[in-house]
Protein backbone atom coordinates (compact mmCIF):
# COMPACT_ATOMS: atom_id res chain seq x y z
CA UNK A 1 0.00 0.00 0.00
CA UNK A 2 1.40 3.42 -0.97
CA UNK A 3 2.21 5.89 1.78
CA UNK A 4 0.56 9.26 2.22
CA UNK A 5 1.62 12.39 0.41
CA UNK A 6 1.36 16.15 0.20
CA UNK A 7 2.43 18.77 -2.34
CA UNK A 8 3.67 22.07 -0.90
CA UNK A 9 3.05 24.68 -3.60
CA UNK A 10 3.61 28.44 -3.42
CA UNK A 11 1.95 31.60 -4.66
CA UNK A 12 5.37 32.71 -5.97
CA UNK A 13 8.97 31.61 -6.20
CA UNK A 14 10.74 32.03 -2.85
CA UNK A 15 7.47 31.91 -0.89
CA UNK A 16 9.15 29.47 1.50
CA UNK A 17 8.26 26.11 -0.07
CA UNK A 18 11.69 24.56 0.58
CA UNK A 19 11.84 25.45 4.27
CA UNK A 20 8.17 24.62 4.88
CA UNK A 21 8.71 21.22 3.24
CA UNK A 22 11.78 20.66 5.41
CA UNK A 23 9.85 21.77 8.50
CA UNK A 24 6.99 19.36 7.81
CA UNK A 25 9.53 16.57 7.21
CA UNK A 26 11.31 17.25 10.51
CA UNK A 27 8.02 17.47 12.42
CA UNK A 28 6.87 14.14 10.97
CA UNK A 29 10.10 12.28 11.65
CA UNK A 30 9.97 13.45 15.27
CA UNK A 31 6.53 11.82 15.46
CA UNK A 32 8.04 8.51 14.37
CA UNK A 33 6.85 8.76 10.76
CA UNK A 34 9.14 7.36 8.07
CA UNK A 35 9.16 10.25 5.62
CA UNK A 36 10.99 11.32 2.45
CA UNK A 37 11.15 14.57 0.43
CA UNK A 38 10.49 14.85 -3.30
CA UNK A 39 10.79 17.52 -5.97
CA UNK A 40 10.05 16.33 -9.48
CA UNK A 41 11.94 19.13 -11.18
CA UNK A 42 14.36 21.58 -9.63
CA UNK A 43 16.04 24.56 -11.29
CA UNK A 44 19.14 25.35 -9.27
CA UNK A 45 22.88 25.92 -9.42
CA UNK A 46 23.19 24.64 -5.86
CA UNK A 47 23.53 20.89 -6.18
CA UNK A 48 24.82 17.94 -4.18
CA UNK A 49 26.24 14.49 -4.91
CA UNK A 50 24.54 11.48 -3.30
CA UNK A 51 26.36 8.38 -2.06
CA UNK A 52 25.60 6.59 -5.32
CA UNK A 53 27.16 9.45 -7.31
CA UNK A 54 23.97 11.18 -8.49
CA UNK A 55 23.60 14.96 -8.70
CA UNK A 56 20.47 16.44 -7.10
CA UNK A 57 19.42 19.84 -5.77
CA UNK A 58 20.91 20.85 -2.43
CA UNK A 59 17.44 21.76 -1.17
CA UNK A 60 16.37 18.12 -1.50
CA UNK A 61 19.57 16.95 0.20
CA UNK A 62 18.76 19.32 3.06
CA UNK A 63 15.18 18.03 3.22
CA UNK A 64 16.48 14.45 3.31
CA UNK A 65 18.59 15.47 6.29
CA UNK A 66 15.42 16.86 7.88
CA UNK A 67 13.92 13.38 7.34
CA UNK A 68 17.09 11.75 8.76
CA UNK A 69 17.48 9.66 5.61
CA UNK A 70 20.18 9.43 2.95
CA UNK A 71 19.36 11.51 -0.16
CA UNK A 72 18.92 9.66 -3.46
CA UNK A 73 18.23 10.57 -7.09
CA UNK A 74 14.61 9.44 -6.62
CA UNK A 75 14.04 12.55 -4.50
CA UNK A 76 14.90 14.94 -7.36
CA UNK A 77 14.71 13.09 -10.69
CA UNK A 78 15.02 16.23 -12.87
CA UNK A 79 17.53 19.00 -12.15
CA UNK A 80 17.93 21.98 -14.48
CA UNK A 81 21.20 23.92 -14.16
CA UNK A 82 21.03 27.29 -15.94
CA UNK A 83 23.94 28.07 -18.23
CA UNK A 84 22.62 31.44 -19.36
CA UNK A 85 19.36 33.31 -19.83
CA UNK A 86 17.90 30.74 -22.25
CA UNK A 87 19.63 27.38 -21.80
CA UNK A 88 20.07 24.85 -19.02
CA UNK A 89 21.85 21.59 -18.52
CA UNK A 90 19.29 18.83 -17.98
CA UNK A 91 20.28 16.35 -15.25
CA UNK A 92 18.07 13.25 -15.29
CA UNK A 93 18.22 10.76 -12.43
CA UNK A 94 21.46 12.35 -11.29
CA UNK A 95 23.27 12.33 -14.66
CA UNK A 96 23.57 15.13 -17.24
CA UNK A 97 21.81 14.32 -20.52
CA UNK A 98 22.48 17.51 -22.45
CA UNK A 99 21.86 21.23 -22.82
CA UNK A 100 18.42 22.47 -23.80
CA UNK A 101 16.67 25.77 -24.41
CA UNK A 102 13.59 26.66 -22.39
CA UNK A 103 11.52 26.49 -25.58
CA UNK A 104 12.86 23.04 -26.41
CA UNK A 105 12.29 21.75 -22.89
CA UNK A 106 8.72 23.02 -22.55
CA UNK A 107 8.06 22.14 -26.19
CA UNK A 108 7.90 18.42 -25.56
CA UNK A 109 10.78 17.03 -23.50
CA UNK A 110 9.19 17.99 -20.20
CA UNK A 111 5.91 16.20 -20.93
CA UNK A 112 7.79 13.01 -21.74
CA UNK A 113 9.41 13.11 -18.30
CA UNK A 114 6.09 12.99 -16.44
CA UNK A 115 6.06 9.19 -16.43
CA UNK A 116 9.61 9.10 -15.03
CA UNK A 117 8.88 11.48 -12.15
CA UNK A 118 5.61 9.72 -11.29
CA UNK A 119 7.47 6.38 -11.18
CA UNK A 120 10.07 7.89 -8.80
CA UNK A 121 7.35 9.27 -6.56
CA UNK A 122 5.55 5.92 -6.51
CA UNK A 123 8.77 4.13 -5.53
CA UNK A 124 9.22 6.52 -2.62
CA UNK A 125 5.58 6.16 -1.52
CA UNK A 126 5.97 2.38 -1.52
CA UNK A 127 9.01 2.68 0.74
CA UNK A 128 7.96 5.47 3.12
CA UNK A 129 4.93 6.22 5.29
CA UNK A 130 4.71 9.70 3.77
CA UNK A 131 6.34 11.71 0.98
CA UNK A 132 6.33 15.51 1.22
CA UNK A 133 6.65 17.00 -2.26
CA UNK A 134 7.78 20.51 -3.09
CA UNK A 135 6.41 22.42 -6.06
CA UNK A 136 8.25 25.05 -8.11
CA UNK A 137 7.36 28.67 -8.70
CA UNK A 138 3.58 28.96 -8.78
CA UNK A 139 1.05 26.28 -9.77
CA UNK A 140 -0.94 28.98 -11.60
CA UNK A 141 1.58 29.58 -14.40
CA UNK A 142 -1.16 29.14 -17.01
CA UNK A 143 1.30 29.44 -19.91
CA UNK A 144 3.17 26.35 -18.66
CA UNK A 145 0.34 24.18 -17.30
CA UNK A 146 0.17 21.87 -20.33
CA UNK A 147 3.76 20.70 -19.80
CA UNK A 148 3.86 20.96 -15.98
CA UNK A 149 5.42 18.00 -14.16
CA UNK A 150 6.27 19.63 -10.83
CA UNK A 151 3.10 21.37 -9.56
CA UNK A 152 -0.45 20.39 -10.53
CA UNK A 153 0.87 17.93 -13.10
CA UNK A 154 2.39 15.77 -10.38
CA UNK A 155 -0.53 16.47 -8.00
CA UNK A 156 -3.04 15.25 -10.60
CA UNK A 157 -0.90 12.31 -11.65
CA UNK A 158 -0.44 11.06 -8.07
CA UNK A 159 -3.69 12.45 -6.55
CA UNK A 160 -1.81 14.55 -4.02
CA UNK A 161 -3.51 17.15 -1.81
CA UNK A 162 -1.99 20.60 -2.29
CA UNK A 163 -1.09 23.13 0.39
CA UNK A 164 -0.41 26.63 -0.99
CA UNK A 165 2.21 28.69 0.87
CA UNK A 166 2.18 32.49 0.66
CA UNK A 167 4.84 34.97 1.83
CA UNK A 168 2.88 37.68 3.66
CA UNK A 169 6.06 39.71 4.13
CA UNK A 170 5.82 40.62 0.41
CA UNK A 171 2.25 41.86 0.74
CA UNK A 172 -0.86 40.91 -1.22
CA UNK A 173 -1.06 37.43 0.23
CA UNK A 174 -4.88 37.18 0.21
CA UNK A 175 -5.09 38.20 -3.44
CA UNK A 176 -2.30 35.74 -4.22
CA UNK A 177 -4.07 32.87 -2.47
CA UNK A 178 -7.42 33.62 -4.16
CA UNK A 179 -5.88 34.22 -7.57
CA UNK A 180 -3.82 31.04 -7.43
CA UNK A 181 -6.94 28.92 -6.94
CA UNK A 182 -9.08 30.90 -9.39
CA UNK A 183 -6.59 30.39 -12.24
CA UNK A 184 -6.66 26.60 -11.94
CA UNK A 185 -8.93 24.22 -13.84
CA UNK A 186 -11.80 22.56 -11.95
CA UNK A 187 -9.83 19.30 -11.87
CA UNK A 188 -6.78 21.03 -10.39
CA UNK A 189 -8.85 23.03 -7.88
CA UNK A 190 -10.27 19.78 -6.46
CA UNK A 191 -6.83 19.03 -5.00
CA UNK A 192 -6.06 22.44 -3.47
CA UNK A 193 -6.93 21.87 0.17
CA UNK A 194 -5.96 25.20 1.70
CA UNK A 195 -3.34 27.76 2.61
CA UNK A 196 -0.35 28.33 4.88
CA UNK A 197 0.77 31.88 5.65
CA UNK A 198 4.54 32.30 5.90
CA UNK A 199 6.75 35.04 7.43
CA UNK A 200 4.06 36.85 9.43
CA UNK A 201 5.14 39.67 11.74
CA UNK A 202 2.77 40.89 14.44
CA UNK A 203 -0.46 39.88 16.16
CA UNK A 204 -2.09 36.86 14.49
CA UNK A 205 -5.52 37.94 15.75
CA UNK A 206 -5.36 40.87 13.29
CA UNK A 207 -4.95 38.39 10.44
CA UNK A 208 -7.75 36.03 11.43
CA UNK A 209 -10.67 38.05 9.93
CA UNK A 210 -8.93 37.95 6.55
CA UNK A 211 -8.38 34.21 6.79
CA UNK A 212 -12.05 33.71 7.65
CA UNK A 213 -13.11 35.82 4.65
CA UNK A 214 -10.73 33.86 2.43
CA UNK A 215 -12.35 30.66 3.70
CA UNK A 216 -15.74 32.05 2.83
CA UNK A 217 -14.61 33.07 -0.65
CA UNK A 218 -12.80 29.86 -1.55
CA UNK A 219 -14.21 27.17 0.75
CA UNK A 220 -10.61 26.42 1.75
CA UNK A 221 -9.18 26.83 5.23
CA UNK A 222 -5.87 28.04 6.58
CA UNK A 223 -3.54 25.38 7.96
CA UNK A 224 -1.45 27.80 9.98
CA UNK A 225 0.41 31.10 10.22
CA UNK A 226 4.19 30.80 10.51
CA UNK A 227 5.98 33.75 12.13
CA UNK A 228 8.92 35.49 10.53
CA UNK A 229 12.25 34.09 11.69
CA UNK A 230 15.76 35.23 10.75
CA UNK A 231 18.37 32.83 9.44
CA UNK A 232 16.16 29.97 8.24
CA UNK A 233 16.92 30.26 4.50
CA UNK A 234 19.23 27.26 4.38
CA UNK A 235 20.39 25.80 1.06
CA UNK A 236 18.34 28.06 -1.20
CA UNK A 237 17.86 26.96 -4.77
CA UNK A 238 19.59 29.94 -6.33
CA UNK A 239 21.59 33.05 -5.54
CA UNK A 240 18.77 35.53 -6.10
CA UNK A 241 18.26 36.12 -2.38
CA UNK A 242 21.94 36.78 -1.77
CA UNK A 243 22.29 40.55 -2.00
CA UNK A 244 25.72 41.84 -2.92
CA UNK A 245 27.54 43.44 0.00
CA UNK A 246 24.99 41.80 2.30
CA UNK A 247 25.87 39.36 5.07
CA UNK A 248 25.30 35.69 4.31
CA UNK A 249 21.89 34.32 5.38
CA UNK A 250 21.06 37.45 7.41
CA UNK A 251 23.18 35.76 10.07
CA UNK A 252 24.27 37.54 13.21
CA UNK A 253 28.06 37.50 13.65
CA UNK A 254 28.88 36.05 17.05
CA UNK A 255 31.68 37.55 19.11
CA UNK A 256 35.10 36.20 18.14
CA UNK A 257 36.91 33.73 20.35
CA UNK A 258 40.11 35.75 19.82
CA UNK A 259 40.78 39.47 19.82
CA UNK A 260 39.78 40.24 16.22
CA UNK A 261 37.26 39.22 13.59
CA UNK A 262 38.20 37.64 10.26
CA UNK A 263 36.76 39.22 7.12
CA UNK A 264 35.90 36.98 4.16
CA UNK A 265 34.95 38.39 0.74
CA UNK A 266 33.24 36.10 -1.79
CA UNK A 267 33.35 37.21 -5.43
CA UNK A 268 29.75 37.11 -6.67
CA UNK A 269 30.62 35.67 -10.09
CA UNK A 270 27.96 35.06 -12.77
CA UNK A 271 26.15 31.71 -12.61
CA UNK A 272 27.52 31.27 -9.10
CA UNK A 273 27.03 27.65 -7.98
CA UNK A 274 27.17 26.05 -4.56
CA UNK A 275 27.65 29.34 -2.76
CA UNK A 276 26.54 27.30 0.25
CA UNK A 277 30.24 26.37 0.53
CA UNK A 278 30.73 29.53 2.61
CA UNK A 279 27.90 28.82 5.07
CA UNK A 280 30.27 26.93 7.35
CA UNK A 281 32.54 30.00 7.50
CA UNK A 282 29.60 32.28 8.28
CA UNK A 283 28.70 29.95 11.17
CA UNK A 284 32.08 30.53 12.83
CA UNK A 285 32.04 33.09 15.67
CA UNK A 286 33.95 36.17 14.59
CA UNK A 287 33.97 35.38 10.85
CA UNK A 288 32.23 38.01 8.70
CA UNK A 289 31.29 36.75 5.21
CA UNK A 290 30.17 39.12 2.47
CA UNK A 291 29.50 38.81 -1.28
CA UNK A 292 31.28 41.48 -3.31
CA UNK A 293 31.47 42.70 -6.89
CA UNK A 294 34.03 45.56 -6.81
CA UNK A 295 37.84 45.56 -6.48
CA UNK A 296 37.84 48.03 -3.58
CA UNK A 297 35.77 45.57 -1.53
CA UNK A 298 38.70 43.13 -1.52
CA UNK A 299 41.08 45.61 0.12
CA UNK A 300 40.24 44.88 3.76
CA UNK A 301 39.40 41.18 3.26
CA UNK A 302 41.55 38.71 5.17
CA UNK A 303 40.42 35.90 2.84
CA UNK A 304 38.97 36.17 -0.66
CA UNK A 305 37.02 33.24 -2.14
CA UNK A 306 36.28 32.72 -5.81
CA UNK A 307 33.37 30.25 -5.64
CA UNK A 308 32.04 27.67 -8.03
CA UNK A 309 30.30 28.74 -11.23
CA UNK A 310 28.38 27.07 -14.03
CA UNK A 311 30.26 29.38 -16.45
CA UNK A 312 33.99 29.41 -15.72
CA UNK A 313 34.97 31.35 -18.85
CA UNK A 314 32.07 33.77 -18.41
CA UNK A 315 33.10 34.35 -14.78
CA UNK A 316 36.70 34.95 -15.88
CA UNK A 317 35.54 37.56 -18.39
CA UNK A 318 33.37 39.21 -15.72
CA UNK A 319 36.29 39.39 -13.27
CA UNK A 320 38.44 41.08 -15.90
CA UNK A 321 35.75 43.55 -16.94
CA UNK A 322 35.23 44.65 -13.34
CA UNK A 323 38.90 44.96 -12.45
CA UNK A 324 38.58 42.11 -9.95
CA UNK A 325 40.96 39.87 -11.92
CA UNK A 326 43.81 42.34 -11.52
CA UNK A 327 43.05 42.68 -7.81
CA UNK A 328 43.09 38.89 -7.39
CA UNK A 329 46.42 38.52 -9.21
CA UNK A 330 47.93 41.28 -7.10
CA UNK A 331 46.60 39.64 -3.95
CA UNK A 332 48.13 36.27 -4.92
CA UNK A 333 51.46 37.93 -5.75
CA UNK A 334 51.49 39.56 -2.30
CA UNK A 335 50.83 36.21 -0.59
CA UNK A 336 47.48 37.32 0.87
CA UNK A 337 44.95 34.48 1.40
CA UNK A 338 42.93 33.49 -1.67
CA UNK A 339 40.82 30.35 -2.16
CA UNK A 340 39.35 29.10 -5.44
CA UNK A 341 36.66 26.41 -5.34
CA UNK A 342 35.73 24.35 -8.42
CA UNK A 343 35.16 26.91 -11.21
CA UNK A 344 36.96 29.47 -9.06
CA UNK A 345 39.93 27.08 -8.85
CA UNK A 346 39.90 26.53 -12.62
CA UNK A 347 40.09 30.22 -13.52
CA UNK A 348 43.04 30.76 -11.15
CA UNK A 349 45.10 28.41 -13.35
CA UNK A 350 47.30 29.12 -16.35
CA UNK A 351 44.90 28.28 -19.12
CA UNK A 352 41.55 26.65 -19.89
CA UNK A 353 40.62 24.53 -22.90
CA UNK A 354 36.84 24.60 -23.09
CA UNK A 355 34.95 23.02 -25.98
CA UNK A 356 32.11 21.88 -23.70
CA UNK A 357 30.72 24.53 -21.34
CA UNK A 358 31.39 27.84 -23.15
CA UNK A 359 32.87 26.36 -26.36
CA UNK A 360 35.38 29.20 -26.22
CA UNK A 361 38.36 26.95 -26.95
CA UNK A 362 41.68 28.12 -25.48
CA UNK A 363 41.35 30.86 -22.85
CA UNK A 364 44.10 32.22 -20.65
CA UNK A 365 43.49 31.99 -16.90
CA UNK A 366 44.70 34.34 -14.17
CA UNK A 367 47.94 32.34 -13.91
CA UNK A 368 48.30 32.36 -10.13
CA UNK A 369 48.27 28.55 -9.81
CA UNK A 370 50.31 26.05 -11.90
CA UNK A 371 47.22 24.35 -13.29
CA UNK A 372 45.91 23.66 -16.77
CA UNK A 373 42.24 22.80 -17.22
CA UNK A 374 40.58 20.84 -20.00
CA UNK A 375 36.80 20.50 -20.09
CA UNK A 376 35.58 16.92 -20.59
CA UNK A 377 32.12 15.99 -21.83
CA UNK A 378 31.72 13.48 -18.99
CA UNK A 379 30.92 15.23 -15.72
CA UNK A 380 32.89 14.27 -12.60
CA UNK A 381 30.48 13.42 -9.75
CA UNK A 382 32.22 12.14 -6.62
CA UNK A 383 32.28 12.12 -2.81
CA UNK A 384 36.02 12.28 -2.00
CA UNK A 385 37.59 11.88 1.43
CA UNK A 386 41.12 13.03 2.17
CA UNK A 387 43.43 14.93 4.48
CA UNK A 388 44.71 18.49 4.54
CA UNK A 389 46.49 20.54 7.21
CA UNK A 390 46.62 17.39 9.30
CA UNK A 391 42.82 17.04 9.41
CA UNK A 392 40.28 14.69 7.83
CA UNK A 393 38.26 16.33 5.05
CA UNK A 394 35.09 15.20 3.26
CA UNK A 395 33.67 16.90 0.20
CA UNK A 396 31.88 16.40 -3.10
CA UNK A 397 32.83 17.14 -6.71
CA UNK A 398 30.62 18.38 -9.57
CA UNK A 399 32.60 19.58 -12.60
CA UNK A 400 33.40 19.07 -16.28
CA UNK A 401 36.85 20.66 -15.96
CA UNK A 402 39.78 18.26 -15.54
CA UNK A 403 42.74 19.90 -13.79
CA UNK A 404 46.34 19.02 -14.62
CA UNK A 405 48.29 20.22 -11.57
CA UNK A 406 51.89 21.00 -12.58
CA UNK A 407 53.35 22.24 -9.31
CA UNK A 408 52.76 23.75 -5.88
CA UNK A 409 51.92 21.87 -2.71
CA UNK A 410 49.18 19.23 -2.78
CA UNK A 411 45.81 20.44 -1.47
CA UNK A 412 42.59 18.39 -1.74
CA UNK A 413 43.42 17.12 -5.25
CA UNK A 414 44.27 20.71 -6.19
CA UNK A 415 47.25 22.74 -5.06
CA UNK A 416 48.57 25.57 -2.93
CA UNK A 417 51.13 28.23 -3.81
CA UNK A 418 51.95 30.68 -1.03
CA UNK A 419 48.68 32.10 0.24
CA UNK A 420 46.60 30.81 -2.70
CA UNK A 421 44.69 27.53 -2.50
CA UNK A 422 42.63 25.81 -5.18
CA UNK A 423 40.43 22.71 -5.13
CA UNK A 424 37.49 21.12 -6.93
CA UNK A 425 36.05 19.96 -3.61
CA UNK A 426 32.77 21.53 -2.51
CA UNK A 427 31.75 21.22 1.13
CA UNK A 428 35.30 20.84 2.47
CA UNK A 429 34.82 23.70 4.93
CA UNK A 430 31.99 21.77 6.61
CA UNK A 431 34.67 19.47 8.11
CA UNK A 432 35.13 21.17 11.48
CA UNK A 433 38.75 20.28 12.21
CA UNK A 434 39.93 21.24 8.73
CA UNK A 435 37.96 24.50 8.78
CA UNK A 436 39.54 25.55 12.06
CA UNK A 437 43.04 24.62 10.85
CA UNK A 438 42.49 26.52 7.59
CA UNK A 439 41.23 29.62 9.41
CA UNK A 440 44.26 29.57 11.71
CA UNK A 441 46.57 29.60 8.67
CA UNK A 442 44.53 32.39 7.06
CA UNK A 443 44.59 34.48 10.25
CA UNK A 444 48.35 34.05 10.58
CA UNK A 445 49.01 35.09 6.97
CA UNK A 446 46.58 38.01 7.28
CA UNK A 447 48.16 39.18 10.55
CA UNK A 448 44.87 38.94 12.43
CA UNK A 449 44.57 38.03 16.10
CA UNK A 450 41.69 35.72 15.26
CA UNK A 451 41.21 32.36 16.97
CA UNK A 452 38.63 29.81 15.72
CA UNK A 453 36.15 28.74 18.37
CA UNK A 454 37.14 25.25 19.56
CA UNK A 455 33.63 23.78 19.66
CA UNK A 456 31.75 24.98 16.55
CA UNK A 457 30.06 21.98 14.92
CA UNK A 458 28.55 22.83 11.55
CA UNK A 459 26.55 19.57 11.49
CA UNK A 460 25.09 20.36 14.93
CA UNK A 461 24.18 23.90 13.82
CA UNK A 462 22.44 22.50 10.74
CA UNK A 463 20.49 20.09 12.96
CA UNK A 464 19.47 23.00 15.19
CA UNK A 465 18.19 24.90 12.15
CA UNK A 466 16.18 21.90 10.99
CA UNK A 467 14.73 21.47 14.47
CA UNK A 468 13.72 25.14 14.45
CA UNK A 469 11.85 24.50 11.20
CA UNK A 470 10.15 21.50 12.78
CA UNK A 471 9.25 23.65 15.80
CA UNK A 472 7.63 26.26 13.54
CA UNK A 473 5.33 23.63 12.05
CA UNK A 474 4.59 21.97 15.38
CA UNK A 475 3.84 25.24 17.19
CA UNK A 476 2.14 27.32 14.50
CA UNK A 477 0.44 24.92 12.07
CA UNK A 478 -2.64 22.77 12.59
CA UNK A 479 -0.69 19.52 12.64
CA UNK A 480 -3.74 17.30 13.16
CA UNK A 481 -5.31 18.73 10.02
CA UNK A 482 -2.00 18.46 8.14
CA UNK A 483 -1.72 14.78 9.01
CA UNK A 484 -5.29 14.15 7.81
CA UNK A 485 -4.34 15.76 4.49
CA UNK A 486 -1.23 13.62 4.16
CA UNK A 487 -3.04 10.42 5.10
CA UNK A 488 -6.43 10.90 3.41
CA UNK A 489 -5.98 13.47 0.64
CA UNK A 490 -7.85 16.68 -0.11
CA UNK A 491 -11.32 17.14 1.43
CA UNK A 492 -14.23 16.15 -0.79
CA UNK A 493 -16.59 18.74 -2.24
CA UNK A 494 -14.26 21.73 -2.41
CA UNK A 495 -16.03 24.46 -4.42
CA UNK A 496 -14.92 25.64 -7.86
CA UNK A 497 -13.71 29.25 -7.92
CA UNK A 498 -14.31 30.96 -11.28
CA UNK A 499 -13.04 31.76 -13.82
CA UNK A 500 -10.68 28.76 -13.72
CA UNK A 501 -7.88 28.14 -16.19
CA UNK A 502 -8.43 29.47 -19.74
CA UNK A 503 -9.12 26.84 -22.34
Amino acid sequence: MSGGGLLVAGTTSDAGKSVVTAGICRWLVRQGVKVAPFKAQNMSLNSFVTREGAEIGRAQAMQAQACRVEPTALMNPVLLKPGGDRTSQVVLMGRPVGEMSARGYHGGRQERLLGTVLDCLEQLRNEYDAVICEGAGSPAEINLRRTDIVNMGIARGARLPVLVVGDIDRGGVFASFFGTVALLSPEDQELVAGFLVNKFRGDVSLLEPGLEMLHGLTGRRSYGVLPFRHGLGIDEEDGLRVSLRGAVRESQVAAPAGEEVLRVAVCAVPLMSNFTDVDALAAEPGVVVRFVDRPDELADADLVIVPGTRGTVKALRWLRERGLAEALVRRARDGRPLLGICGGFQLLGEHIEDDVESRAGHVGGLGVLPVRVRFAREKTLARPVGEALGELVEGYEIHHGVADVLGGDAFLDGCRVGGTWGTHWHGALESDGFRRAFLRVVAERAGRRFVPAPDTSFAALREEQLDRLGDLIEQHADTDALWRLIESGAPQGLPFIPPGAPA
